[in-house]
């Protein structure tokens, strides 16, 4: 007899047999999506399915698993290795190696162990760009079933569980900003004195200076298209789509969606994006600031409202003011947590250089209605059941569940405490006298590690741990500014490009 056939699904070498049900980590619909899943890989014929950790960085780790191991992991989770968050965006290793409790004091990171990823149903595609190939986002635990305390997905779970004890669910919507430049050489060789490789050679993807221009996105008309198509087949049809002011430079957006499946979107469509360039000679990165002739910073703005649970409504709507009484708490928390919330909106070194006067984006704390100068922007006003709120602070390598993580962590602070914000804008916010928000990622750390309401939600393990890892982070780079000063006039380091462009 065949011994590949005459596997189980529970014993398939992948994983320890039971641990899902063991620990309880999978709901009645997650299991039940889990037979269908099972049923779509064997019925398609899939050969592949990429299982897909998302890092503390926000960038996707994966393993290529084959279509039965798979189908396993859904029921027995599959071993990862817990190295991947002793990294930092070098892939360098920050923390002391084989330290107590991993370096950053956990103890079941002590010498480099697996963790154990569980492959959520929920989340499975089909992606038509590649072959026979499905891909599924995973949830992360200690062997011992415990969730691993560093992971964003969980993060993020744990704070919408607390907006559904006070009543609402949220809703996002993404807008996102990257550059698509044209590869015309690899990278060669490696550097070895410890640091990030080079980028590779690049040249811009295509011309021209014009906002919103018809004549520009058809000139490109066939990568658009391929990435609309990519988009739709994965269930996630954008929106709009359109160029924005640096060439290469595009702006995607889409409708508003509930919960962590937001959050879930972003990787799909920086995934996506990703894959689709890739194959047809392109680079597409999210880094904010590329630092080539004439790019322009790119941001990530995240629009956002609750919905009463009780009701079913827009709880951010009203009939006699722009923004509800609940919204209106909501922008007063984001507000007031505005300094420790920046890091995890804008967590790299190139990020801070969005927050200039006069840029379109922020770079003081306040609020107004329809000002895009403004960190926070209200979107529709009195009697508009669509209004909801604009957070601007965001670069496009945002760790999309820290970022709408802490949005909910501040927003639900100001509802709970009854935050009044200061009077919103009422022209130009460049000249408000308002607190600059961190203009560095030092004074951003700084920021944090100072937040007592941070702490305690996302809990003091996380945040010692992110700060430590950007503090290593941010040390890299003051040293290679010392050794290597940017030349004057140029506003992007050579330590950016290397550190981020291609990674992100």
């Amino acid at each position: 007899m065949n011994q590949e056939n005459d596997r189980t699904t529970t014993d398939y070498g992948i994983g320890t047999p039971g641990f899902v049900a063991k620990h309880g980590l999978h709901t009645d619909e997650q299991l039940e999506a889990a037979s269908k899943v099972a049923a779509e890989i064997r019925d398609k014929g899939l050969r592949t399915v990429r299982v897909v950790l998302v890092d503390q960085h926000g960038v996707p780790r994966t393993k290529f698993l084959s279509a039965e191991a798979a189908i396993a992991a859904m029921s027995n989770g599959a071993d990862f290795s817990g190295a991947i968050y002793s990294l930092d965006t070098a892939n360098a290793v920050f923390p002391p190696a084989f330290g107590a409790g991993g370096g950053f004091g956990i103890e079941e990171f002590t010498g480099f162990p697996d963790v154990v990823i569980v492959p959520d149903p929920s989340t499975f595609r089909i992606l038509p760009w590649a072959d026979r190939t499905g891909w599924v986002l995973c949830d992360v635990y200690f062997s011992n079933g415990r969730p691993v305390p560093l992971d964003g997905r969980a993060i993020m779970r744990q704070q919408l569980q607390r907006l559904d004890k006070a009543g609402y669910a949220y809703t996002a919507g993404l807008e996102v900003e990257y550059y698509i430049v044209r590869l015309t050489s690899d990278r060669i060789g490696l550097d070895q004195t410890g640091a990030p490789p080079p980028p590779p050679a690049v040249e811009v993807f295509e011309q021209g200076y014009q906002f919103l221009s018809e004549t520009r996105l058809d000139g490109v008309e066939s990568t658009v298209s391929a990435l609309r198509d990519g988009l739709y087949d994965i269930g996630l049809p954008p929106r709009s789509m359109e160029d924005e002011w640096g060439p290469g430079q595009m702006e995607f957006t889409f409708s508003p969606l509930t919960g962590l499946v937001a959050a879930d979107a972003m990787i799909m469509f920086r995934t996506a994006v990703k894959a689709i360039c890739r194959r047809r000679g392109l680079l597409a990165t999210f880094m904010c600031w590329p630092g080539l002739p004439n790019f322009f910073p790119s941001g990530w703005h995240l629009h956002e409202s609750l919905v009463d649970t009780a009701s079913g409504e827009n709880a951010f709507a009203s009939e006699t003011e722009m923004l509800s009484p609940v919204g209106r708490q909501f922008v007063g928390g984001l507000l007031e947590h505005a300094k420790a919330m920046t890091i995890f909106t804008t967590p790299t070194v190139n990020g801070y250089g969005r927050f200039r006067p006069y840029s379109f984006a922020p770079d003081r704390i306040g609020w107004a209605l329809e000002n895009r100068g403004a960190m926070v922007r209200v979107q529709g006003g009195i009697g508009d059941k669509g209004t909801h709120i604009e957070n601007r602070l965001g670069e496009p390598a945002a760790n999309p569940y820290l970022y709408m993580a802490a949005n909910i962590v501040a927003g639900l602070d100001g509802i709970n405490r009854g935050i009044s914000p200061p009077p919103p804008v009422a022209a130009d916010p460049y000249a408000e006298d308002a607190e600059l928000l961190p203009t560095s990622l030092g004074a951003a750390i700084d920021a944090l590690e100072g937040d007592a309401l941070f702490r305690r939600e996302f809990g003091d393990a996380f945040v010692d741990y992110y700060v430590m890892m950007k503090r290593a982070e941010n040390a890299r780079y003051e040293a290679a500014l010392a050794e290597n000063p940017t030349p004057e006039g140029q506003v992007v380091s050579e330590w950016e490009m290397r550190e981020y462009f291609e990674v992100y």
